[in-house]
């Protein structure tokens, strides 16, 4: 009898799995999520009531005739808020004081303080006293940089105004001319905030070896040639976020032109917000207040959009 002889059973292995990809499974545990989002709860939810609820319920109150002087929301009134406020004069020149003080104080704010950077940086004593010197303005609140400005402005008192006077010249209306009120509140801005950006030119500069400024020394390179071939093109990334973030700042200028100014003289100074804030808090019109506040945010995402495209491009291809 033939006796038949089955062949044996061939298993396919698995296919192989990639060292990295199986490395980072096992190190990562089972619910590793659940405790991040426990540490992020209580932001969340207060970001959610204080940031998140407040916009979503100022972008509804947006199409609706509110009013601080009565309950609810009122009559709906659609895109009329936003129809009033597109074709509001006072919307407009209040938004061209906030583009115009945008343009006065981010050049200044980006070269001084990468100047200022370099300086520090380079600085062989006394190094944390330069740093602590730039950076201490920052910190001041509003309200007392509004002062001390407001001191030094003061006509025949401030200093600014006797030092003037004493060079033979004379004797400017530092606040009160609307031809210079926004230079003098641009002047202020740039004396209080360069420290931010002070601070993140710094960071950018410890980023970059040093073995280039040496290399480059080695090959003959100056100083100013190796600001101009390696240190600039290397905080280029550095320099989009600083530009960015400063017109974001100065398109929301609000406390020192209403603590200065009160927006004047002649509404020279008003800017938008302050605009928002009048029609809102004065003329009690939230519901309008409110569509002109969204159509601000869509100009500061708008700047923001640019940011973002600007960051992808300088990122190298992989």
């Amino acid at each position: 009898m033939a006796t038949t002889i089955e062949p044996p059973t061939v298993r396919t292995p698995p296919p192989p799995t990639h060292p990295v990809a199986r490395t980072r499974r096992e190190a990562r545990p089972q619910g590793h999520g659940r405790p991040a989002l426990l540490f992020l709860a209580p932001f969340l939810v207060l970001y959610t009531l204080f940031i998140v609820g407040p916009a979503l319920y100022g972008v509804v109150m947006s199409f609706f005739d509110t009013s601080m002087v009565s309950t609810g929301l009122g009559t709906f009134a659609g895109f009329g808020n936003y129809a009033e406020a597109l074709t509001s004069g006072d919307f407009w020149s209040s938004l061209w004081h906030t583009a115009w003080f945008t343009i006065l104080t981010t050049p200044p704010l980006i070269v001084l303080a990468l100047v200022f950077a370099l300086l520090a940086e380079r600085a062989r004593r006394a190094r944390w006293f330069f740093r602590l010197a730039f950076f201490l303005p920052y910190i001041l609140p509003s309200a007392v940089v509004a002062l001390i400005w407001i001191w030094m402005y003061t006509p025949a008192l401030g200093l600014l105004s006797r030092t003037m006077t004493a060079l033979g010249f004379a004797e400017p209306n530092w606040l009160g001319d609307p031809d210079i009120a926004m230079v003098s509140l641009a002047v202020t801005t740039v004396w209080w905030t360069l420290g931010f950006n002070f601070v993140l030119y710094l960071a950018g500069l410890q980023d970059i070896p040093r073995d280039l400024y040496e290399a480059s020394a080695i090959d003959g390179a100056g100083p100013w040639q190796q600001i101009r071939l390696i240190t600039v093109p290397l905080l280029a990334r550095t320099t989009t976020l600083v530009v960015v973030l400063q017109i974001i700042a100065s398109m929301k200028v609000f406390d020192q032109m209403y603590i200065m100014t009160q927006g004047g003289p002649n509404s020279a100074t008003r800017s938008l917000l302050e605009y928002v804030f009048d029609v809102g808090f004065t003329d009690f019109r939230s519901g309008y207040a409110a569509a002109a506040s969204t159509l601000f945010f869509l100009v500061v995402l708008a700047v923001s959009t640019v940011w973002v495209v600007l960051t992808r491009r300088q990122e190298p291809e992989m």
